[in-house]
């Protein structure tokens, strides 16, 4: 079962869920009963019903959840945004496009419906297993990175079966392509594998041998793709060993497009704008939550790097005890999962992500974009350019609160962290446009209701 078909069953149930309740509360609960078909409120139904398949489609629902309990927390976090959607909608309106009969008992009845559709989707991949079949043809070091990845969050489902070095891959190619022996190594070991899939890196295919039984099995129905390109198929980042030599063979949207670029600064301006009134509306409460529990400054600030490698001043609310929030040298650490150095309701800050909220006044002021490659401060990046010579291609966009590497992997607690987010960053740049931005923002509402972050 493709991913397709199981978030249009997703979507479909829940339009049968509000437009019954709807139909029950106009014909039966209604005091006189009306014609809701023929009334306003047939079209603020149908208005949730997109909230929600908005909703559940940025938690993640109902493929991705790996437990029923990751899959009913996912459904009531997306029913009770659409509620509290239709309610400030309401609000803002000064009327009841929805009776409270339709809103409430929606939340109720999808929660159970979207665990239901999740425990059918996930019986179906147990059953299917539609997973790829790798057979590898690169180093050994490679083939190990590529099954380590392949345990993350990829966006395909595979597994590598089998792998050849690339000097193997040659040796006794068969008849036809020069051999003396007839034995064709990679068509030998995809058949010994069973594999389904040919990956060749970027030294196999110099090779016009390997080449030509890649061209053999691809004419018997076996499919076969570059290293680069699996990586981005599949994995939706870009391998470590294609990262410099890629770095400069594709466009950059804010780079290279001057209409995306002005396009999404509107874009921030409106949804910081909305932001900074949530943020006026937030602050008294957390300032109040630090007289009690979290005694020190509200804000803290922090340098970080910008696009074009300009510093700026980053904001947000403090987490940690006020004397534990730099290093012992001054400059800021990597924050461990669990770190001490976080108060209790610092903690919950972080979980709410309540602590992000003060950046939308970066946004305002162009430090910072809703979605891009996450700032960095100044002595990790200058750490980090000295061992990566491709790490500053970053900074030729504005850095963002959330991008595709956070979405994916999370903050970075270490240096390896950062080289694996990078291979996400270096996929959206080369994939950078408006409906990419989109696709980001919906699944960061889907990590809203999550645990913390491992980084700072």
């Amino acid at each position: 079962m493709n991913r397709t078909g199981p978030r249009w069953l997703s979507v479909l149930g829940d339009a049968a869920i509000v437009l019954a309740l709807s139909k029950v509360h106009a014909a039966w609960v209604a005091d006189p009963a009306y014609d809701f078909t023929g009334s306003s409120r047939f079209g603020w139904a149908l208005a949730l019903v997109a909230v929600l398949a908005v909703t559940t489609y940025g938690v993640g629902l109902p493929d991705e959840p790996r437990s029923t309990a990751a899959a009913a927390g996912a459904a009531v976090v997306a029913a009770v945004a659409g509620a509290l959607a239709v309610s400030i909608a309401q609000l803002v309106v000064g009327d009841a496009l929805l009776p409270r009969f339709v809103v409430f008992s929606t939340a109720v009845l999808t929660v159970p419906w979207q665990v239901a559709l999740h425990a059918v989707v996930r019986r179906s991949h147990r059953r299917g297993e539609q997973r790829d079949r790798l057979l590898v043809v690169a180093p050994s070091s490679e083939r190990a990175r590529l099954a380590e990845d392949l345990h993350m969050e990829p966006e395909g489902r595979a597994a590598v079966v089998g792998g050849l070095d690339p000097a193997e891959a040659v040796v006794g190619a068969g008849a036809d392509l020069g051999s003396t022996d007839g034995v064709v190594p990679l068509v030998a070991a995809q058949q010994l594998a069973n594999a389904t899939l040919v990956v060749i890196d970027r030294s196999a295919l110099t090779d016009d041998r390997i080449v030509a039984q890649a061209a053999t099995l691809h004419e018997s129905g076996v499919r076969v793709r570059t290293l680069l390109g699996f990586y981005e198929e599949w994995l939706a980042k870009l391998p470590v060993s294609e990262l410099e030599r890629a770095s400069l063979l594709f466009d950059i949207g804010e780079v290279h497009g001057s209409s995306y670029g002005r396009v999404k600064r509107v874009i921030d301006l409106l949804l910081a704008t909305v932001g900074a009134v949530v943020l006026l509306a937030v602050t008294p409460l957390v300032a109040l939550g630090n007289l009690v529990a979290n005694r020190g400054p509200l804000l803290y600030r922090q340098t970080r790097v910008g696009k074009g490698g300009r510093h700026f001043t980053i904001y947000k609310f403090r987490t940690m005890r006020p004397d534990g929030t730099v290093g012992g040298d001054g400059r800021g650490a990597w924050t461990e999962t669990d770190d001490p150095r976080i108060t209790p309701f610092g903690r919950f800050l972080r979980r709410s992500h309540l602590d992000e909220l003060p950046q939308v006044l970066n946004v305002l002021r162009g430090d910072l974009s809703v979605v891009g490659p996450r700032p960095e401060q100044p002595h990790y990046v200058e750490e980090l350019s000295a061992k990566l010579p491709f790490y500053d291609l970053r900074h030729l966009v504005r850095p963002g609160i959330t991008g595709w590497a956070q979405v994916k992997y999370g903050y970075a607690g270490d240096e390896r962290d950062a080289l694996e987010k990078l291979q996400y960053e270096f996929f959206y740049l080369r994939h950078q446009d408006l409906r990419f931005d989109a696709r980001i923002m919906v699944k960061t509402l889907g990590t809203l209701g999550g645990g913390t972050s491992r980084g700072r």
